[in-house]
């Protein structure tokens, strides 16, 4: 059975959140050694920002499931 890829980025999304860090953490999401998104959550307003990395675009998230899906597909794609 093969580990899920799911629920790594979920570990690794909690993990942002549970810092007693005060600032912005921020991650990146790579698949084969190519960066496929960045990843920052912002404890002050207790949101993630993901940018995409080929379009630059950025999507705001305040719920941690859905920002896992998101680089869930990324990583897929």
């Amino acid at each position: 059975m093969t580990h899920s890829q799911l629920v790594a980025i979920i570990k690794r999304l909690v993990a942002m959140v549970e810092t007693t860090d005060a600032e912005v953490q921020v991650r990146r999401f790579e698949r084969e050694g190519q960066e496929r998104c960045l990843v920052s959550y912002d404890p002050s307003t207790e949101t993630f920002e993901l940018t995409e990395s080929d379009t630059r675009q950025s999507y705001q998230f305040d719920d941690i499931d859905l920002v896992a899906m998101e680089i869930y597909e990324l990583l897929q794609g």
